[in-house]
């Protein structure tokens, strides 16, 4: 074996060159691995000795992707375009030999082999989607040559993986190795191959799974009209579909020509930046600046939930599906059986869709115990209390388990908005005691907020954040304030959405500035969702808001037929008279004078001001950095994954921008929209939140 460079060796067994990959660790198309990639089978075709090559992988799996860390910077030869051009012009068979993954240009390395072997546990995929591009250097026009233009839209659209019998079956591998043999029984089909004078046969000129497809646009518009409200916001997917027509239509080089410019058209677009900065931003939110790998961590073999209502139920199922066994507490049988049946409905519908199977059900009900008796948490190694917002309620709960609770059990409150810190006080052990707040539904949300108390040790809390991954969930670490960092952010654009109807906005037209500024609905439809009567009480009420006067009313929102909105049976909206009526004669008697007020004015009210709350919390350090709060957004509100976030979309738009409306706004409206120091501070140094 003879080293090409750094991460690339070369060897000849018999007849056959082997190019083995070793770039730890996911041998991703760096430069460097671009280089061994052309250099080897360069040397294989000089070798007269040598009659067919296979490019291997050492490690744990194949060319995983692109090296994404270069996207954006200048480029060093060979250009991946030049090396798969060296692995498709080969005179002699090229063999990739495949285990682990082959995503994105690791897939389009195998795609311009002649021919492809895999075990059968690997992977396949083209994810580039999900970083707002398509792929780059052949996805979309070898992968339809070989699976028709249908199939291959629904791996480029979907971003997801599909396994190696999948592809033996679609025509993409044309070998299965033995799992652990790869090496061996790629080397015997390599010589099969020479033994059988096989043809080099190059995906670039197959044509079979195209031509059923010619002159019929309707697949493609088939296609759109399925993915449209998937992707509805998004640049990339239309320009994926058209580059698979291309495929269809046009030569293979121009389409790949087409393929090509598009793909730098978007790598140079604002989603896609916004997209990698996110797949970044998730990386680094689980790092906390004073915790480090030498940080001892507890075992968590058993959890306790406190709880058994929709918060309760959905943290008790992430654990059970994770295969932590879950003790269940509450005060009544009744509420009790309500939670549990919920858990198994979940379940059931899941496999219903065929998500899993009724045997995985069953293991999962199987780990959990229920209890209405507060001492069978004497066991659990972390204790989750779920029940209302309500400080004094958890006080006494918090009180209660620090009697119950092993020594060195962590003791955690998923409470939204709530002090963890005078909940902690009430313990004995308030360094075990932090804040874990899911997202609702917590079973589907993939948010952690994990609150950092001013006592809460660091292994306590490195614990929490190596447990987020393990359920399913991104952690974001973050500090204790009214709100954390997302219903924080959210309460300054609460407000001034309540404040814009007041002066003249519709409810609908609130809801439709947000909606087509691409968050899932407006905070209305959300209200209405949800139930206006959540927190309301009809003992209390004196009318002093609009939504007192709807709930007065009845209008509890779509469970009641009315809310802001009026809805038919099936639950769709429309604007209602009535509610403007009330809306009107409220904004009269408080003295407030309506006007024409512009979508660009409803936008920026909505969230400069929530940008502005961002840029306090990072002040007072109770986020660690801007993309953390950015990861909080996008995973539990919805926030359009093409914006990148609303820290990032701040430095999109340019912090002078949002720093001159927000004192326009603050001279017009009062001290709500004064500036933070931070803004004004990198809005005057020309800098961004991204790289404060």
């Amino acid at each position: 074996m003879t080293s090409i460079n750094p991460v690339a060796d070369y060897s000849v067994e018999g007849e056959v060159a082997i190019v083995t990959i070793n770039s730890p660790p996911v041998n991703a198309l760096s430069q460097g691995v671009r280089e061994g990639l052309k250099l080897g089978v360069e040397k294989a075709e000089a070798d007269p000795a040598v009659a067919a090559t296979v490019i291997l992988c050492a490690g744990r799996t194949f060319i995983a992707g692109a090296d994404i860390t270069e996207f954006g910077k200048p480029h060093a030869a060979p250009y991946l375009p030049d090396v798969l051009d060296a692995i498709e012009n080969a005179k002699k068979p090229v063999v990739a030999a495949i285990h682990g993954t082959s995503l994105g240009g690791g897939f389009e390395v195998a795609l311009t082999a002649h021919y492809r072997i895999a075990v059968p546990s690997a992977r396949f995929g083209l994810p580039e989607i999900k970083l707002g591009l398509i792929p780059g250097a052949g996805g979309t026009q070898r992968l339809p040559r070989l699976v028709g233009p249908e199939r291959a839209l629904d791996v480029i659209l979907s971003g997801t993986p599909f396994g190696a019998r999948d592809a033996k079956d679609w025509g993409v591998v044309d070998a299965l190795a033995e799992e652990g043999k790869l090496r061996e029984d790629a080397i015997a089909f390599a010589r099969r191959l020479v033994a059988d004078k096989a043809p080099l046969n190059k995906v670039r000129d197959r044509d079979e799974k195209l031509a059923p497809a010619r002159g019929k646009p309707e697949i493609f518009e088939a296609i759109r009209k399925a993915n449209a409200r998937k992707f509805r916001g998004f640049e990339a997917w239309e320009k994926a579909i058209l580059s698979v027509k291309n495929a269809v239509e046009l030569p293979f080089d121009q389409g790949i020509a087409e393929e090509r410019a598009m793909f730098m058209a978007l790598l140079g677009s604002t989603q896609s930046k916004a997209q990698r900065h996110l797949f970044f931003a998730e990386r680094a939110a689980a790092k906390i600046a004073d915790i480090g790998a030498e940080t001892p961590t507890k075992p968590i073999h058993r959890v306790g939930v406190i709880g058994a209502g929709t918060m309760g139920g959905g943290i008790a199922m992430n654990f059970l599906s994770a295969g932590i066994p879950v003790t269940l507490v509450e005060t009544s049988k009744e509420a009790l059986d309500r939670g549990v049946a919920i858990i198994r409905r979940n379940y059931e519908n899941t496999a219903k869709k065929g998500r899993m199977t009724l045997e995985q059900v069953v293991e999962r009900m199987e780990r959990l115990s229920l209890t209405l008796d507060f001492r069978a948490l004497a066991e659990a190694d972390l204790v989750i209390e779920a029940v209302y917002e309500n400080m004094d309620l958890k006080k006494l709960i918090f009180e209660k388990l620090d009697g119950v609770a092993k020594p060195g059990a962590i003791l955690a409150s998923n409470t939204s908005y709530l002090d963890v810190d005078a909940i902690a006080a009430t313990t004995k052990r308030p360094e075990d005691v932090l804040g874990m707040h899911f997202f609702s539904p917590a079973n589907v949300m993939r948010l952690l907020e994990i609150v950092r108390g001013a006592k809460t040790s660091k292994s306590v809390l490195a614990t929490v954040a190596a447990l987020a991954p393990k359920i399913g969930k991104v952690g974001v670490t973050v500090g204790v304030c009214h709100g954390f960092v997302g219903n924080r952010m959210l309460a300054e654009r609460q407000r001034e959405a309540g404040k814009l109807i007041l002066e003249g906005a519709t409810p609908w037209a609130v809801d439709r500035v947000l909606a087509d500024f691409g968050l899932p609905m407006g905070p209305f439809a959300m209200s209405d969702l949800a139930g206006l009567d959540i927190g309301w009480s009809a003992e209390t009420s004196k009318g002093a808001t609009i939504r007192d006067i709807l709930c007065e009313e009845g209008r509890r929102g779509q469970k009641t037929g009315a809310g802001f909105y009026d809805y038919d049976e099936q639950r769709n909206a429309k604007p209602s008279a009535h509610v403007e009526a009330i809306i009107r004669a409220f904004a009269a008697a408080k003295g407030v004078a309506q006007r024409e007020i512009s979508d660009a004015e409803i936008l920026e009210r909505c969230i400069y001001p929530l940008i502005n709350e961002g840029a306090k919390i990072l002040e007072e350090g109770k986020a660690q950095r801007a993309s953390d709060i950015d990861v909080v957004w996008v995973m539990g509100y919805g926030w359009p994954v093409y914006r990148g976030g609303p820290m990032f979309y701040a430095d999109t738009v340019g912090l002078k921008t949002v720093l001159e409306r927000l004192k326009d706004f603050q001279a017009t409206f009062g001290d709500e929209f004064k500036p933070a120091a931070l803004l004004e501070k990198l809005a005057a140094e020309g800098g961004t939140f991204s790289k404060a």
